[in-house]
Order: structure tokens, then sequence, then C-alpha cells
């Protein structure tokens, strides 16, 4: 039983060096070959995690390989924009100037209802609003509205919007965060000082954010009943 948990315990911190070697993706934005290589070392993984009679070198040795084939394809497609179409694909027009092109659908696979369905989760919900929907490479459709479709900016009315710079957490349920404080462009003084200013203490407090340009919220924690 303890040799289990740990084979399993040791095989769970490799998968997860492995996603964070392959980078930060959510499944629906992974390439072709990253899919391939995250479901292969899930199964690969399942064998001497249920296994105990197998060696645990024929899990490790297997996934440590497929990390290295995934990184150095990676590398070959920064290095050839030709490799990368032949791995990923390219991105594809599926509408253009509010016409469906049936043809490029038709090679895709694409249904109306899944093209629909993404047109709305975008907030599209009429194909003459749109001037170019784009199939990229890893299957999600990207949406430019026409111009007289699209929604006016501050700038385009002329109205000048204050800057207030980046927002982050700086502390989280009483525990404060160094790298956010510098995300935000604060010191652990400021915060100190902004702290003593409130009449608040560090471990009462369950959010607070503050910005570059000092601005700040805090959330205190709920008293238990």
């Amino acid at each position: 039983m303890t040799i289990s948990f740990i084979r399993t315990l040791l095989l769970y911190i490799l998968i997860i060096a492995a996603v964070r070697l392959m980078g930060k993706r959510q499944i629906s934005e992974l390439q072709t070959s990253e899919l391939v290589v995250t479901l292969l070392i899930s199964d690969i993984a399942a064998i001497p995690m249920q296994d105990s009679g197998q060696p645990l070198v024929s899990g490790i040795l297997p996934i440590a390989v497929l990390i290295f084939c995934e990184l150095f394809i990676s590398w070959i497609m920064m290095k050839s924009s030709r490799f990368r179409k032949v791995i990923c694909g390219k991105p594809v027009i599926v509408i253009l100037d509010g016409k469906i092109q049936q043809q490029e659908m038709h090679k895709l696979r694409l249904t109306t209802e899944d093209l629909f369905e993404q047109l709305r989760e975008k907030d599209v919900f009429s194909i003459k609003d749109v001037a170019y929907a784009i199939v990229e490479t890893n299957g999600r459709i990207s949406i430019i509205k026409k111009p007289d479709q699209s929604q006016p900016t501050a700038g385009m009315l002329g109205i000048e919007v204050p800057d207030t710079g980046i927002e982050a957490v700086v502390i989280s349920d009483g525990v404060i965060s160094a790298s956010s404080l510098q995300l935000c462009g604060k010191s652990r003084q400021w915060l100190e000082e902004t702290l003593r200013h409130q009449k608040m203490q560090v471990s009462d407090i369950f959010i607070m954010t503050a910005n570059t340009k000092g601005d700040f919220q805090i959330i205190p924690k709920e008293a238990h009943s």
C-alpha cells in the first residue's frame, strides 16, 4: 500500500512538471502535438500506478521521452513556419464579409450548429455583422465584426479615460503576496502604512487589491459565528 502511494505521488509530481514544461494552456488551446502528448502521458502514467509489479522506470522513461519530443518539436516550430503548418495546420476563414465559406467548412467538418454556437459565445447573433470569422489552429474561432457593428471605444469618442494601471490581489486570506505587490509597483512599506491608516491587521483581511495608481480595496474577513 505504501509503495503504491509513493509511486503514485512520484508520477503525479512528474506529470505536473511535464505540464509546466509544456506551458500553461487550457485543454481547448492545445495544439495537435500537445494534445497527443497529454493523452499519451495520462495513459502511460496509469499503468505503473495500477500495477505495482511494473518497474517505476517503465512509466517514467516513456514520459520523459514524450516531454523531450514535445519540447524539440516546439523548438522546430518556432524556427520553421512550414513545419508548424504541417503539425498544427493554418488558420482558415469560414466567414468572409458576412458570407459563409461553405467549402472551407466542409474541409474542417465544421457544422453550422458549431459555428453559430461559437458566434453566440462572442455576442454575435447575425452573420451579416461579421467581417471575418477565422478558425484558429487550436480549433477556436476568432471574430472580427464589421466597422459599423463594432462598439465605439473611448478613443473614437474623444473621451480621456484615466489609466489606473494593473490591479492585483496583494493580500489573500491573511497572506501577503510579494509578487503581486511587485506587479502593481508597490512596496511592503506602502502596504504596512496603508493598513496602519486603515487600523487593520493583515490577518483580518480576506482580500485586498491595489493598483499602480495607489487605489486599493479591502474586504475584511467575516466573523465566524
